[in-house]
């Protein structure tokens, strides 16, 4: 069976808390509204800082889990999944960041 569904509600680094009047996207709008885009240390510097929210969330569900606290099992086993997801993505961007800079350097000119 071929479930489609909605790119945007499988973003790893989108926190629940994140959406309001003053939240940020990661990403730059692709709108034509003549606004520059964040240089991608930035962009990727909160990118970490996202993952690092999702972490401290799956770590304490982790510990409401295991001290009794009202924390139900799918939610911890959720916030452990969205926080492993969002560190492999993270560590993706990373390596292709790193191969793309060792194949600049590489060149000759």
């Amino acid at each position: 069976m071929l479930i489609l569904m909605n790119p945007s509600a499988v973003n790893p680094l989108a926190l629940p808390a994140a959406t309001g009047a003053g939240s940020t996207a990661l990403l730059p709008s692709s709108g034509g509204s003549g606004a520059s885009a964040a240089p991608f240390s930035d962009l990727f510097t909160e990118a970490v800082g996202q993952v690092t929210a999702l972490e401290g969330q799956a770590q304490a569900a982790a510990t409401g889990l295991m001290t009794g606290s009202d924390v139900d099992v799918h939610q911890a086993m959720i916030a452990a999944q969205k926080a492993s997801m969002a560190f492999e993505l993270a560590l993706s961007v990373r390596n292709k960041a790193v191969q793309a800079y060792q194949q600049v350097i590489g060149m000759q000119f």
